[in-house]
């Protein structure tokens, strides 16, 4: 079956049953992750929303038949919480939560808020849920990263803007090449107990997501990555992390990365589409992943 930039996340299922299996999405409350939620709960899934925002989780859980558990990806305690409390196995992962350009913040440990959240947390997530991973006996990862991982590759040298002047973009862009190449390590680590992790970029869709940003600056962005940008719906947002997530085409497959729906090029000089080879790069990956290890104690 082929798919595009304008197929939506109950086309991409249609097919597909979930019964039996169990999901977590992250950031679920809102956005193209409610979506995500949505359609994996019609397919059959057991599906938990993790949110920062509990109400907001509720509801959206309430809707959809769906249970909520509070997340705040920048609070290691919170994601250890979330952690300690799971049981039995997972089947599927959705990294999807994230911040994107805000104004330079820093958690308690002063870790840079995008990486914090975006990556360190995420990170956390998934390596505390292996156990429920490798119990599934085939589980997929899916780590929700953007077209703005061209913006940056990791500052190992600087990744938290100690030195360096920050810049949100460039904060964005490091933390969102973090989550390709985590999917890139992890499936390495993790295939021969079935665990296999793929990223994508969603598209580009009005979510809560850009609340830092002007529409005057997205307007700037648009127009300095080659004129228009297609603007997706929610449901033809959330069509590639439900790909990813369940498409029978993937199974045993990992560590590369998506758009609309199928596997995405090398970046072109000029274009802002396709994956940056950096963020494919397994040696960086490897190193990555150990100095998240660090990172975390």
């Amino acid at each position: 079956m082929s798919f595009d930039k304008t197929s939506t996340a109950d086309e991409v299922i249609a097919g597909v049953d979930l019964t039996g299996k169990r999901a977590i999405v992250t950031g679920g409350a809102s956005g193209i992750g409610t979506e995500t939620a949505r359609v994996l709960a019609n397919a059959g899934a057991e599906v938990t929303i993790a949110a920062r925002d509990v109400n907001a989780g509720q509801r959206v859980a309430d809707e959809i038949k769906a249970h909520v558990a509070p997340l705040d990806l920048s609070s290691q305690a919170s994601v250890k919480a979330l952690v300690d409390a799971w049981e039995g196995p997972l089947h599927i992962l959705i990294n999807n939560a994230g911040v994107m350009a805000p104004p330079l913040t820093r958690t308690a440990e002063g870790w840079e808020l995008q990486f914090a959240t975006n990556h360190l947390g995420h990170f956390a997530l998934a390596t505390g849920l292996y156990p429920a991973l490798a119990a599934a006996d085939g589980a997929r990862i899916v780590s929700v990263a953007s077209s703005g991982h061209l913006f940056s590759p990791i500052v190992f040298d600087d990744i938290h803007f100690q030195w360096r002047e920050y810049t949100p973009w460039l904060g964005y862009g490091q933390s969102k090449t973090a989550n390709i190449l985590f999917a890139v390590e992890a499936t390495r680590r993790w295939a021969d107990a079935g665990i296999f992790a793929n990223a994508l970029h969603p598209g580009s869709i009005a979510t809560n997501l850009q609340r830092h940003m002007p529409e005057s600056e997205l307007e700037r962005l648009r127009s300095e990555v080659g004129g228009s940008m297609f603007r997706k719906t929610p449901a033809q947002g959330a069509a590639t992390s439900i790909y990813v997530a369940t498409s029978p085409e993937l199974d045993g497959v990992g560590g590369k990365y998506f758009e609309d729906s199928n596997e995405a090029k090398t970046r072109q000089p000029g274009e802002f589409s396709g994956v940056a080879p950096y963020a494919l790069n397994p040696e960086t990956a490897e190193r990555l992943w150990e100095v998240s290890l660090t990172t975390l104690g």
